[in-house]
Formats: structure tokens, sequence, C-alpha cells
């Protein structure tokens, strides 16, 4: 994977990171000039439903209530929780990326194949990578509380996730739930059903799809930026709350336009790839999972938010169906 592919796959790695509001990173757009910004915006807003973290889908009596979600713990998900509480404790299904069995059978499935997350076989990370990237990312692996010899050990899908948290939410991280997580306690106190949207080894197979040296790419390009991981989290929660994630894609796809060697049409190219990987082909298998339980009642669905916009996101997706698709205030 180009180094690239490897920013396009961190812009979705924060969206579906857990951290804490208690980082002090500065938001990035405010030190733009406001030409790129308006550049970055029109960007955005080229695709469809590029705006907007709460919506609500009907075709007949067919209902679909879908919140965008950050998959951090922040008091700016208050207000949220509480605009959307009825529509959870009212629906007969409620979708989540993971439900509750879905996180226990990962777990289960972590226990009996350690190998899924831990080089069981053949050379460790010390031994696989260069020896000035190995000290980079043994030193960013440390201000996360991961002595070396245990990075040297980790595969390097779940590296580049761990280098996707900055150390200040690492260190503070207890037991985050998000907005996700929310909801899942919510629907759960409400005896309403709940159930994800894909198998629970999903995770793996997003990765699968790369090779090592792709991994080991991501893992270069992740530590490039290491050194502003706050200032990113920071645009990318305040982006979400502003209702405009799909501005960060964007930013990272802009980033990735100034990167040595690789021309605008390679870029988008690349971008595109990691957009079906990582969003699109799990867009269209969520689809009929949606339909099918909104036949039976009305729905209440949350994921992330980056899988709202686009050609083939989810509420274009649903459009093209047949369902009427409208925005609900935040």
């Amino acid at each position: 994977m180009t180094r690239l592919l490897a920013l396009a796959a961190l812009a979705f790695c924060l969206l579906a990171t857990p951290l804490l509001a208690q980082c002090n990173g500065r938001n990035l757009f405010e030190e733009m000039p406001p030409e790129k910004v308006a550049a970055l915006t029109a960007a955005a807003d080229a695709v469809p439903f590029p705006r907007g973290n709460l919506w609500r889908a009907t075709r007949g009596q067919e209902v679909i209530t879908i919140a965008g979600t950050y998959h951090f713990d922040d008091p700016r998900h208050a207000p949220t929780l509480a605009a959307i509480r009825p529509a959870i404790e009212s629906a007969t299904t409620v979708l989540v990326e993971a439900g509750p069995e879905e996180q226990r059978a990962l777990q289960d499935l972590i226990a009996r194949e350690p190998g899924r997350m831990m080089i069981t076989d053949g050379p460790s990370l010390l031994e696989q990578l260069p020896p000035d990237v190995w000290s980079d990312l043994s030193a960013a692996l440390a201000l996360r509380g991961i002595p070396g010899f245990m990075a040297a050990k980790l595969q390097p899908w779940y590296v580049a996730v761990l280098l996707s948290m900055p150390p200040c939410a690492v260190a503070q991280m207890k037991d985050p739930k998000g907005l996700d997580g929310m909801v899942i306690e919510t629907a759960a106190a409400a005896g309403v059903p709940v159930r994800g949207l894909e198998p629970f080894d999903t995770v793996f197979s997003i990765f699968d799809a790369m090779n090592h040296d792709e991994m080991v790419a991501m893992i270069q390009s992740t530590l490039a930026v290491d050194d502003r991981s706050e200032d990113y989290h920071a645009t990318l929660a305040d982006s979400y709350f502003a209702g405009e994630s799909r501005i960060i894609w964007e930013y990272m796809r802009d980033v990735s336009y100034g990167l040595p060697g690789y021309t605008r049409e390679e870029v988008d190219a690349d971008f595109a790839r990691m957009e079906e990987l990582l969003m699109n082909s799990r867009n269209r298998r969520w689809i009929s999972v949606l339909t099918a339980a909104a036949a039976e009642g009305p729905v209440f669905a949350a994921f992330g938010a980056l899988h709202l916009s686009g050609e083939e996101g989810v509420l274009n997706l649903l459009q093209r169906e047949g369902f009427t698709v409208e925005q609900l205030a935040p």
C-alpha cells in the first residue's frame, strides 16, 4: 500500500477509535487559510449527504432512524443521546456495527486464536521492520504504555489501530463507550433487542485484504503524523460534532496530494479503493440487514458517521431503495 492509502485508512481508523475528550489538541482547520477550508468544504459537499449526523428514512410503514457516531467518550454526546432516546426506546430493533453478541464472539475468537492480534510464529516486528522504523515505532508505542518486547509481537494491523490513538487517549482510557455504547446501554435498559449489522470478524476481513507490505506502509505513514496526533483527533471531534465528518476524508486526501511521487489521479484512485474497502462494501451489505429489520417494525441504527455520506453511503443507498431520507435536528 502506498503511503497515501495508509493516510486514507488512518482517516477511517480515527473515526472508529475510542478516545477521551481530555486530550488537548488544536483544530487544524483553524490554522488553515480560509480558501483552503473552503476548497475542502466544497469537495465534501460534492457527494450526497455530506453533512448531518441524525437522519430518518421512511418507505411506507417502514421507518429507520439513523445516528452517525463517533466512537469515543465526550460530554458533547449528552444532548445527542437525549434527542435520540425516544427513537431507541420505541424501536423494535436497534442495529449497531457490533452488538453485545458480536463483541463477545470477537473476544472469544481472540482468546482461542491469539495469532489474530499477536505474532505467534515467524519474525517479530523488530525483525521485519527497518531499524529506523522500528526505533520510531517502539518509541511511539512506549508513549502509549506498550513496552518494546510486547510491541514486537503485535500484528501490524493492530499496531496501526493503536497508533491511530494519541498517547493521551491510551493513557486515560478505561472503559470507553462512545455514542455507540450509550445507544446499546439505552436499548438494553428499555428491553429493546440489539443486533450487529455485520459479522463479528469483519475487522479481520478488512485488514486481511491488505498484504504485509501494505500494513507496514500504514505503520510508517501513521508514524509520520504521530507528532500531531492530538491535533488530528481534536479536528475530527470538532468536525463530527459540527455534523461535518466527510470533510475529514477530504482533508486526508488533500494531505496525500502533497506527498512526493504521486499524481492527483493516483491519489484519487487509491482513495476510491480505500473507500470501497473500508466503507462502501460494508454499506451495501448493511442495506439488506436494515431493510429486513424495518419490515418488522421501527428500527434505530447507529454506526460510524463516515458511512452516511457518498454515492454508496448508507443514506444514498437507502434512497435508491425507495426510502425518503430526511435530516433530523441534533
